[in-house]
């Protein structure tokens, strides 16, 4: 059946002004994008340009949601953050994707009605993160996937539950978590009683308190809980708590709610109370976690074992008391804590004796946004239980619940209760943990195997210690209760925020992921479970943490640059695992550098030497990272007041033309131009606009003065495409967004070697314009509708390398695309192929009995300007005919694979022709091209065109 997928509203293309859209883009606008971009599918002249899939999947991605078939447990669906939704009926030995024809693959929540096989999907996921992506409302298939229909509420953005009565699977109750960033009306409870025809608000508190969480009690589902969030999220703070949290409950299915989380029930109340979970174990007995945002009192703070100074030492110390220090004390603060090498115990002294520094800065020289995240004075989460329905609450535990939430509990927010066991419960943050005692103590099941930050769990209702597990870095399923546990990570799912590629052959591919660290792989990789015998992954780790920026010497590829969030970079030569950390340092005195989570990195083009690196300022090294000079004054507004760094630098460029010729984006909407190695900076923004982040600047390779930009809006819930072109290095700029679909623009490429062609990719695809921006064509085949953050072309192989966040690594062949002239664009046929391929004895024969021979495959691609059948025709070249293949080719770009079989015919032929040449029938029947030299011709529409290519 042919896939397809269905929208309610009419069909408008739009292009994008110079003036910014102030305003969140409406639920309305989203669905004309997706219909616009199926419009763009349909009529692309690269539709049948394949992409293809290069892994890796061992680290996998985040997990949101499972359904599982309560009758059969091996067989369930899992839903990912952002890479769709998967199903298994093996217990996730193997996974099938299920959305890939869907136009969304975020996901908040899923539920199946298994007697039906109707599939519910909420889109958009709920966990509040900086790569928390919205969806566009209510999706559902009737068929396994196999079609999806727009089922409703389009400005949701968020939405956290589905609950579907089992006697009625027409009656569904949704929970909406709203906009991320900003206010909206369409948050709260929603049911429908007619399987989504019609939907009703039952509960809506206001614009910016949404519904993170829906539990209803497994012996009645009349009896709901409701969990109410007040937060608000901008790209330079994030009120996670708010006084409008709480918990309601309903007795009638949803239709009508009462808060019950008063300050006489015993939970808490006012301003701390973030993220709530909930699960119902019967009637009486409900279990919730909170995240507490309240501080704690001073005497309850973490305490460490101190062992000598640290940096609260120096808070309130006077300078008569800091001259006093020992100065070997003093001299291990300052090598312990990575101060610069210049400030010696002796030279900090001085400082201070002189005023130029106080002692205090000695404290705030440490403070960066790592610390911040990690340093965390609130209470933090609590589990509280109720043994009356919800009237009262009772903490359970009587210690503080530590190295759980941190400060982001924004990101977990999960409670579990054992079905079969009312004091079987379980938690999870950084890691997950049981209780066996109703939450008054509590383990750790987190093991080896198991990524340590969680998000969903399914508990076995008829088998206590049946576990599924969900996790940033995919599934893990026990049957001993987390003793144990094994790894579900077949699917390609990761979430990459970078790639980039060496010149190796085979070229590598390396690229930075959500949570999973930074990865290198050879690009000939096709993902299989063969490593698991051998042992050997194509793919290596390189960094943990969240991983960033990759840079590579072009001189020698073992040499890499790369590193984790805010900055922390480090110099990684893989062959002898040296490693050195590279992180500026300011100024004692000065106020921190403040650096994005996605801090940007240059290698000079110029000098493989030379390293930029951009936080509020830009910093480069002439010496491979190891001192670094400030070369700009602040490159951003300076920023705001908020727990987020904001006011830095996300891009870099510098003129492959020029060295110093220079530009930064940052993400509060500067961009700013040197043309003289940082000596002078001048806005080139100011016509842009405003407030936008600066989502890549990239300074052409075909002219000195041409530079492209993107800006993105999702930090405030604007999904518009911006993008320009500026010829006079950024002076004035031109709008070349034309007819891109609405979706947030990550990343913008110039191709190597044909100016016109431009790759672009948005949150929601990827695409290519041959025409410097004109007119935009969609790429679709293999490839679904998934957030592509960044793009890499590789010269040689003519490779476009594509980073999803969601779907990992894909590679297109763009040879065909950068070959082709404008100007013939209107009636132009060509043919073009791989340029060689290596004769193999293994051709149409099997090693066994029991495999399969081999079929080779010579891929080509070709280009007809109209629809048409023709012949395709491979010839020795003094025209002799060896095969001959009837095409059936779409306007624009095709694609095809030629086996390298000949006929019985010309094999005899080319045996009479040279005596030396021997061609014997293969086991699959057919005669296989022997070594040569070889034309491929096509004929079609009238016109023909040929290319060569050589058997090896």
């Amino acid at each position: 059946m042919k896939k397809t997928y269905h929208f309610l509203g009419a069909f408008l293309i739009g292009i994008s002004p110079i003036i910014a859209q102030q305003t969140a883009t409406s639920g309305e606008a989203l669905q004309e994008g997706f219909e616009q971009k199926q419009e763009l599918h349909q009529q692309s002249i690269v539709k049948n340009i394949p992409l293809q899939n290069i892994g890796p999947s061992v680290m996998s991605g985040r997990i949101t949601d499972f359904a599982v078939n309560p009758e059969d447990p091996t067989e369930f669906y899992a839903a990912y953050a952002t890479g769709g939704l998967w199903y298994t009926n093996n217990n996730g030995i193997s996974f099938t994707p299920v959305m890939d024809n869907s136009p969304s693959q975020n996901i908040g929540d899923i539920a199946v009605d298994w007697n039906s096989g109707t599939i519910w999907v909420g889109t958009g996921e709920v966990n509040a993160s900086r790569s928390s992506y919205a969806g566009i409302g209510l999706l559902k298939s009737e068929d396994q996937g196999e079609t999806w229909e727009f089922m409703g509420l389009p400005d949701s953005h968020h939405i956290s539950r589905i609950l579907i009565n089992p006697e009625n699977p027409d009656e569904v109750v949704v929970g909406v978590t709203g906009h991320l960033y900003s206010s909206n009306s369409e948050r709260g409870i929603y049911k429908t009683t007619d399987g989504g025809k019609t939907w009703n608000k039952n509960l809506f508190i206001n614009e910016q308190t949404g519904i993170i969480d829906v539990a209803v009690n497994p012996q009645n589902y009349t009896e709901m809980y409701a969990a109410a969030w007040d937060k608000d999220r901008k790209a330079w703070d994030f009120r996670e708590s708010g006084k409008n949290s709480g918990i309601y409950k309903s007795t009638d299915a949803g239709d009508s709610w009462t808060k019950i989380s008063t300050e006489a029930s015993g939970f808490p109340t006012g301003d701390g109370v973030g993220r709530i979970g909930l699960s119902v174990y019967d009637s009486n007995t409900i279990y919730a976690i909170v995240d507490n945002q309240d501080r704690r009192k001073s005497e309850d703070k973490k305490s460490s074992d101190k062992s000598g100074l640290v940096k609260e030492d120096f808070r309130n110390m006077k300078k008569s008391a800091f001259l006093k220090l020992d100065d070997k004390e003093l001299e291990t603060y300052l090598r312990s804590n990575d101060f610069q090498k210049k400030y010696s115990a002796e030279k900090v002294k001085e400082m201070i004796r002189k005023d130029e520094a106080k002692p205090q800065d000695l404290a705030t020289y440490l403070e960066d946004a790592n610390t911040q995240l990690f340093d965390t004075p609130v209470i933090g989460a609590q589990v509280y239980k109720s043994t009356d329905a919800g009237k009262t609450w009772k903490i359970t535990h009587e210690d503080y619940l530590d190295d759980l939430y941190y400060s982001y509990g924004y990101y977990f927010g999960m409670v579990h209760v054992d079905p079969q066991d009312e004091n079987a419960i379980y938690i999870y943050g950084v890691p997950i943990l049981k209780s066996k005692d109703g939450g008054k103590t509590f383990s750790s099941i987190d093991a080896q195997n198991v990524h340590a930050d969680h998000h969903a769990l399914w508990i076995n209702p008829e088998s206590s210690g049946h576990l599924i597990d969900g996790n940033d870095g995919g599934i893990n399923i026990s049957y001993d209760d987390g003793e144990n546990w094994m790894k579900n990570n077949s699917p390609s799912v990761g979430q990459f925020y970078t790639v980039n590629v060496d010149n190796e052959k085979p070229y590598n591919v390396y690229g930075g992921l959500q949570d999973n660290g930074v990865w290198v792989g050879p690009h000939t990789n096709t993902e299989s479970n063969g490593w698991a015998a051998s042992g050997d992954y194509n793919y290596k780790s390189i960094m943990g943490g969240d991983g960033m920026q990759v840079e590579i010497d072009s001189r020698n590829s073992d040499i890499v640059y790369t590193g984790f969030q805010f900055g922390n970079y480090f110099r990684i030569n893989r062959e002898t695992g040296e490693r050195l950390y590279i992180h500026p340092k300011h100024e004692l005195g000065e106020s921190p550098y403040r650096y994005n989570w996605q801090t940007p990195i240059l290698l000079s083009s110029h000098n493989q030497d030379i390293l930029y690196m951009g936080g509020n300022k830009l910093m480069r090294s002439m010496d491979q990272g190891e001192n670094w000079t400030s070369i700009s004054n602040d490159l951003t507004a300076g920023g705001k007041d908020g727990n987020v760094p904001y006011g830095t630098l996300a891009t870099i460029s510098e003129s492959p033309f020029q060295f110093g010729k220079l530009y930064t984006g940052s993400d509060d909407g500067y961009i700013y131009g040197s043309d003289n190695a940082g000596a002078d900076w001048k806005v080139l923004s100011a016509d842009l606009p405003q407030d936008l982040w600066v989502s890549r600047v990239i300074a052409s390779e075909h002219s000195k003065d041409r530079v492209y930009a993107s800006l993105n809006g999702y930090r405030s819930d604007d999904f518009k495409p911006y993008v320009y072109v500026s010829e006079d290095s950024g002076m004035n700029w031109k709008d070349i967004s034309a007819n891109l679909p609405t979706s947030s623009v990550n990343v913008i490429r110039e191709d190597p070697s044909n100016e016109n062609v431009l790759y672009l990719g948005t949150d929601n695809g990827l695409y290519v314009s041959l025409d410097r921006g004109d007119s935009w064509q969609a790429f679709s085949t293999n490839f679904p509708n998934v957030a592509v953050h960044d793009l890499r072309i590789q010269e040689e192989e003519q490779d476009l390398v594509v980073g999803t966040h969601g779907r990992s690594l894909y590679i297109a062949d763009i040879s065909a695309i950068a070959a082709m002239n404008m100007d013939d664009i209107k009636s132009a046929l060509t043919i073009s192929s791989e340029k060689e391929i290596r004769f193999s004895n293994r051709w149409g024969n099997s090693y066994s009995k029991w495999m399969d021979p081999y079929t080779p495959e010579l891929g080509f691609t070709y280009y007809t300007s109209k629809k048409g059948n023709g012949k395709l025709m491979i010839k020795t070249e003094d025209g002799t005919t060896l095969q001959t293949m009837n095409i059936e080719a779409d306007k624009g770009f095709n694609t095809g694979s030629y086996d390298l079989s000949i006929t019985e015919a010309s094999a005899k032929k080319l045996e009479k022709q040279d005596e030396k040449t021997s061609i014997s029938k293969a086991e699959d029947e057919k005669f296989y091209i022997p070594k040569g030299t070889y034309k491929m011709i096509l004929e079609l529409n009238g016109s023909t065109t040929e290319s060569t290519f050589e058997v090896k």
